[in-house]
């Protein structure tokens, strides 16, 4: 995909607020595509020739969700991370379509732009209801998955998730807007560490000072509360969905190896739905992490990455591809076929420079 300018028309829409964060060693280019301009950032791998890996943020994330992983992945990916349509630097999409099925549509449609060949897919909470949307439906575009508290339907919703849910009636963000127009962004954003991390003491002094400032940015945008609110809508429709559109069945569909991440702590994706989706990913590995919230990529960066390793080695090793030596022990870091491993700490905390997580 070559990069580009945003459209003319759709430039003119977005209002000039402060530039997005770009941190040490990341690029950032622009994909325009028909009705749809998307923002996507890498790092440049450890050496040519890597297989490709896309990543996909949740409700409310950006991009720089991924940046804690990303560079732990370089020298087995070749990673881009991408703002959904509505979030980080990505403009709305022209026909205001957030549904699960058009931000899943959006990703295809950038994953077909940029050549042949499937590639390593990771999500986390609303990326992971649209990569697993994917998998199901491209099989062909997707090597293995990686679903960080994947949004899918839960029967008893986490009482944390609530306002979510409730984000999505119509008129509702809108008044939230103006009941908490006197927030200050590190209000807001002290407000959404506290729920998708599991310790937000974790977070460095320079991450919340960073994040704050990407609330801040976020806030100038006239767009903010409509791709929050429709997104969550398209989330709540997505749940209610039944037959062969339902997650859960296009989860068993799924062919490609899955590894599945939950924390312990989320207030948003239920612990207990670990087992539901190791039964229900045919070729799934388990990775519980006891202390971590909802964004465990950005709070244990390294004990993702190890499992993520293993499956991506695991898998090229099975397709005749080499990305290196194999990791005996990133094989082991996880279970297999719905055994749930326990993992004390996690690994190190996060003190990167990421914004403050979605859901």
């Amino acid at each position: 995909m070559s990069s580009t300018e945003l459209p003319e028309t759709l430039a003119a829409a977005v209002p000039r607020v402060s530039a997005v964060r770009v941190a040490e060693g990341e690029r950032l280019r622009t994909v325009a595509l028909p009705g749809l301009t998307l923002n996507v950032r890498s790092r440049p791998p450890a050496r040519t020739g890597l297989p490709r890996a896309l990543y996909v943020h949740g409700l409310g994330g950006s991009s720089q969700n991924w940046s804690a992983l990303m560079p732990l992945l370089a020298d087995v990916v070749d990673g881009e991370a991408v703002d959904l349509p509505g979030f980080g630097d990505s403009p709305p999409p022209e026909d205001r379509n957030y549904s699960v099925t058009a931000h899943a549509r959006a990703v295809i449609r950038l994953l077909d732009a940029s050549g042949p060949g499937p590639v390593h897919l990771l999500g986390n909470s609303l990326g992971g209801a649209v990569t697993t949307r994917i998998a199901a439906a491209r099989p062909d575009l997707v090597r293995t998955l990686t679903l960080v508290s994947p949004a899918l339907p839960e029967i008893r919703v986490q009482r944390n998730a609530l306002p979510t849910a409730l984000l999505a009636l119509p008129g509702v963000a809108a008044l939230f807007g103006r009941m908490t127009r006197e927030w200050t962004a590190e209000q807001r954003t002290r407000g959404v560490m506290a729920l998708c991390y599991g310790d937000p003491g974790r977070v460095s002094e320079e991450g919340l000072r960073h994040a704050v400032e990407e609330m801040e940015r976020r806030q100038g945008l006239p767009y903010f509360w409509e791709a929050m609110a429709r997104s969550a809508r398209g989330i709540v429709d997505a749940y209610t969905l039944g037959g062969q559109q339902g997650l859960w069945r296009q989860a068993e569909r799924v062919l490609a190896p899955t590894l599945l991440v939950y924390g312990g702590r989320d207030q948003l994706v239920s612990y207990r739905m670990a087992r539901k989706a190791s039964f229900a990913f045919r070729d799934s590995r388990l990775l519980t992490l006891p202390d971590a919230g909802h964004v465990a990529m950005m709070e244990y960066p390294e004990a993702v990455a190890e499992a993520a390793r293993g499956l991506i080695l695991e898998s090229e090793a099975a397709t005749g591809g080499t990305v290196g030596e194999t990791n005996d022990r990133a094989g082991r870091s996880y279970g297999r076929g719905g055994a749930v491993v326990g993992e004390g700490d996690g690994g190190a905390g996060n003190d990167s420079d990421n914004d403050s997580g979605g859901s």
